[in-house]
Order: structure tokens, then sequence, then C-alpha cells
């Protein structure tokens, strides 16, 4: 009986804290509720500093009408006992009843228990009841969902333009116009298990994979496994709070920063997910450049006319420019699903010759457990690794199913981590000392089989690009030209996003051309400033204020938050030092 008064109130209060935020502050359903017309509610000078008592809501406008929504705040604040015996159930009101609701004394007439269910049937069929069963559900369910929206569509300003508003009144021109929002309508996932396992598969497997054998080799075989086994489970601890997180509060990265930290805490998520999204795509480029040379030279060997890096980085923007103007993520799904293919075949040869290498000559005899002069650049390199946490959001609100998303994430979580670590060990124990940044250039050129894996897993990453710069463009372009603002009606507009979008892509260009020549410390950069953050940091402090309530809980979110902190002020300044001295 106490455990059911207690789960009651409970209820009671979370409640009361999904209605308050839409209710006029003021005003309360409380039986203390001060009466301002009375002779006792004058305040002399004195007291004009204390806040006034709240009034009754029954003199606000249809004070009578919404009595019920303020009293579930109301009792939120009585105690357990007085909540349990005074208060009727909010959910037994008529007031809350559906209109074709049944009393049941027509249900015991002939035929009233049938009717009763096929209505009752009715109300829960998704495609004619709303998918929220009560008010109270709709107000946490849709409330919070104000902060930024990364998705777009040639549909997704529904305000009227200005050409509409300063338009001489026609006969055809309706007399309301169409209401002005600030929220896009929300659309259900489609997306199946399969096609959301490819995806998040993509998300995480990329450029990150092929720098993992250099990793090693900076930090020796053992070091560097149990640095990528212990990020591994860092991240998917992580990854859960920050699906915690949402199931709580809803929306986005941004939208949960913003309604646990304020718009200054969801600022920074954004600027980090922009930098982080930034690094990987110019990584990417800079990683494709160096292998299509490493082909070129294998295909051509003697030939004079063979381009560098930097222009192979110049001629990506020709295929990647087009591509950021992609508007829908969702139709780039069948590009990362080819990317997977090629990605899975250079790894199944990377595996392939690396085990009978190891079978037939043993491990090379340069291999260290431990290696103390560059190790720090393994703890970026592996952070970077795990890059898609991005995309794990997006990948969840497209699903048809998300509830079945946290399980499919920790499978992709084990099959990646098992990657990795196998990809990394195997290459550097084959290599030595001899592992290069671009790990495929290791294989032996004169083979076509290595040569076709290079360009396959060259054009894999260059596909999987765009995908990585979506989040940051959509983040930067909505807060250069707001929300609202669309190419629908306005040509003007939509040049100016695309010009925008192709200024962001060139700028991708430029930093990949000043970082190419030193690859593996600009990538544990990235790994060290910008992910760091977003993995650790970011998800432990929201989880901390916003759904933590046990203090063994708190303390590991406060755990986590200072190995993030100090994970990331020491392996930036120890990057930066070593590349300073180059």
């Amino acid at each position: 009986m106490t455990d059911s008064v207690s789960s009651q109130h409970a209820r009671q209060r979370a409640e009361a804290d999904v209605v308050s935020p839409h209710l006029p502050s003021g005003y309360t359903a409380e039986p203390i509720a001060s009466n301002t017309d009375g002779p006792n509610n004058s305040q002399s000078p004195s007291d004009s500093t204390t806040p006034p008592e709240p009034q009754d809501s029954l003199r606000l406008q249809g004070g009578d009408i919404h009595r019920e929504i303020f009293k579930i705040g109301a009792r939120a604040k009585l105690g357990q006992r007085a909540a349990t015996f005074a208060a009727p159930n909010i959910r037994r009101s008529s007031t809350f009843q559906p209109r074709d609701h049944i009393p049941a004394s027509e249900q015991r007439a002939p035929g009233g228990f049938r009717r009763q269910f096929v209505q009752q049937q009715r109300r829960l069929n998704i495609a004619t009841a709303p998918v929220t069963r009560d008010f109270v559900s709709f107000l946490a369910l849709y409330g919070s969902f104000a902060g930024e929206d990364l998705g777009e569509s040639e549909e997704e300003s529904v305000a009227p333009s200005e050409d509409e508003e300063d338009a001489h009144p026609t006969e055809s021109r309706p007399l309301l116009g169409r209401r002005k929002s600030t929220r896009r309508p929300i659309r259900p996932g489609d997306a199946g298990t399969t096609k959301s396992f490819f995806t998040l598969l993509k998300a995480f497997i990329g450029t990150g994979i092929m720098f993992l054998p250099k990793a090693f080799n900076n930090g020796g075989i053992l070091f560097s496994s149990v640095t990528l086994i212990t990020v591994s489970l860092l991240s998917a601890l992580s990854f859960h709070l920050l699906l915690q997180c949402r199931r709580r509060h809803g929306g986005g990265y941004g939208e949960i920063g913003a309604a646990i930290g304020g718009r200054r805490l969801r600022a920074l998520i954004l600027a980090s997910i922009t930098l982080s999204q930034i690094g990987f795509v110019c990584s990417g480029m800079i990683f494709i450049a160096q292998n299509l040379r490493s082909f070129l030279n294998a295909v051509t060997p003697g030939s004079s006319f063979v381009l560098d890096t930097k222009g192979l980085i110049a001629i990506q923007l020709v295929v990647l420019i087009p591509l950021a103007l992609i508007r829908d993520i969702s139709r780039l799904g069948p590009a990362a699903l080819l990317a997977d293919v090629f990605i899975f075949i250079g790894l199944f040869y990377i595996w392939y010759y690396d085990i009978s290498t190891l079978a037939t000559s043993g491990i090379h005899p340069t291999v260290q457990l431990f290696n103390p002069d560059a190790f720090t650049l393994t703890i970026g390199s592996a952070i970077f690794t795990f890059e898609g946490i991005g995309l794990i959001l997006p990948i969840q609100s497209s699903m048809a199913e998300p509830n079945k998303f946290p399980r499919l994430l920790y499978i992709v979580m084990v099959i990646i981590t098992i990657i990795f670590t196998s990809v990394g060990a195997l290459c550097y124990a084959t290599f030595g000392d001899k592992t290069r940044v671009e790990i495929i250039s290791n294989y032996p050129q004169t083979s076509k089989l290595v040569n076709s894996v290079q360009f396959l897993y060259s054009m894999a990453v260059l596909v999987g690009t765009p995908v990585q710069l979506f989040p940051a463009t959509r983040i930067i372009e909505t807060s250069a030209f707001g929300d609202r603002a669309s190419g629908k009606k306005s040509w003007a507009t939509k040049w100016k996003k695309n010009a925008f979008r192709t200024s962001i892509t060139g700028l991708c260009g430029l930093i990949s051309i000043v970082g190419a020549s030193d690859l593996d410390k600009f990538v544990a950069l990235i790994g060290a400033f910008a992910c760091v953050p977003l993995v650790y940091i970011y998800p432990a402090f929201l989880h901390f204020k916003g759904v933590a309530r046990s203090p063994w809980v708190r303390a590991g979110d406060v755990v986590l938050c200072v190995i993030g902190t100090i994970a990331m002020v020491y392996s930036t300044a120890v990057t930066l030092s070593t590349w300073i001295r180059g």
C-alpha cells in the first residue's frame, strides 16, 4: 500500500513538472490561493519587495473550464496521504474522458460491452488516434520540442513569405494567413532494423579504422588494445546516458542541452558537433587523396603526370559539392549501404593478408607492448575512431521502432570494437615500425587486388563524406539563415544556401590541404579536442543535471566528466606540442 501511494505521488509530481511550464504564472488551484479583492490583501510599502501570492485560477478567463489542469500541479504539492484521499484521480474525471466514452450503465445493456470494445480499439489505432494516451503525455512528448531541427526539405517553412504579406488582396487569397510556426511537423521514422544496422555501421566505420594501425604503432600493441577497449566501454556508457536524457527530455543533442542547461549549453554542444564533423570530413579527404595517389603510382608506374595530395583534394570537391547540396539525409541511405560493402571488402583483404603473413613469418621484430614516446597520440586516435555520436540520435529517430535502438546500438558497439582492435593489432603485428598512416599503402602495390582495395575503399569514404558533413552544414546554415528560411518560393534564398554549402565544403578542402602533412597528429587533435567533450563530458553532465537522482549515479557522472576533461586537456596539449616540435 505504501509503495502504491508513493508511486502515485511520484506520478503526480512528474505530471506537474510536465504541465507547469505551459500554465500562466501567478495562478494556482490550491485552496490557499489569495483573493486580491479581499480587504486583507493590501500590501504595505514595507512588503513591496515580497513576491505576490498566487491568485486563484478561477479568476482567469474560462477558469472553470481548465480548472482540472491547474489541479494537476496543486495535487502534487499536497502530502502523500492528502493527495491520496482528498483528490480524485485525474484519469477518472469526466473532463478528460473521450467524447465517445460509453458509461458503465450503458455497457450493461445488450451489445454495450461490444460497442465499448470496438470504440476503444478505434481510439488505440495509430492511424485514427494521436500517439499519446492523454493530455499530460501529449505535453511530455511535444512540449519540449523547441530547439534545433537539422532536418530540411523543400516544404520546411509554413510562414508566409514577404511577397504574400505585401501583395494586394484578391478573391483567391485566404482571409486568414497560414499559421506561423517555428516547429516543423514530426514525421514518424520508417527505417527497419536491418537498414538502421548498416547505417550505424557506416556511422562508426569510416576513415578512423584506417588510422588505427598507426595508432597502435604510436602506443604499442598492448597499450593500444587496452585503450581501445576502454574507450569503447566508456563510449557505450556515454551513449546510454545520452539516450536516457532523450527519453526524459526528448529532442536531439542540442535540444537536450537546451532543456537541461539552457541556450549556452546548446550552442556549445552544436559548436562541438560542427567542429568534430568538419574534422572527420577533412581527415577523410586527406585519406582519400593519399590512397588515390598511391593507387595512381601503382597503376601508372614511371608516369610523370601524377597529381600530388593537394591536387587530389581539390578534385574531390567536384564530387562533394553537388552531394553537399542534398537537403534530405535519407536520400544518402543507398550510398551508405554501398559504402559499407566497399569498406568490408577492404577489411576482409586486410584480415586475409595479415593472418596469412603472421602464420608464415610471425610477428614483426619491432613490435612493442608499450611505446613511451608517442602513446598520447593513441588516445586521441582511439576516441576519433568512435566517430558516430553525432548520428546516433538521428538514426534512432529514423527507425520505425525506436525502442529497439538501444539493443541494436550495443550489438553494433561490440562488433565494431572487435573489428577495430583486430585491424589495429594485426596490421601493427605484421608491419611493426614500418606501419604507415594510410595502411593500405603497406600492402604489395604490384597486386591488382591491392589496387582495387585502395580504390574501392577511397570511393567508400568519399561517398560517406556528405553524411558526415550534413550535421555541420545544417547547424551553421540554421544559425546564419534562421530555421524558417526556405528556398521553396525564393530562388534567392535557395542559391544563397547553395553558395553557403559550397563555401563550407571548400573550407574543408583548405583545412585538408593544411593538415595533409601530419595526418596522424591531425586525427589525434580532432579526437582529443572535439570528440572528447561530445562523447564523455556533455552526456555525463546532462545526465547529472537532468536525469540522475541516486547519489551513486550522480557520482559516476561526475567521475566521467572529470576523466573526460583530463583526457581532453592532456591529450590536446601533448598533441599540439608534438606537432609543433615536428
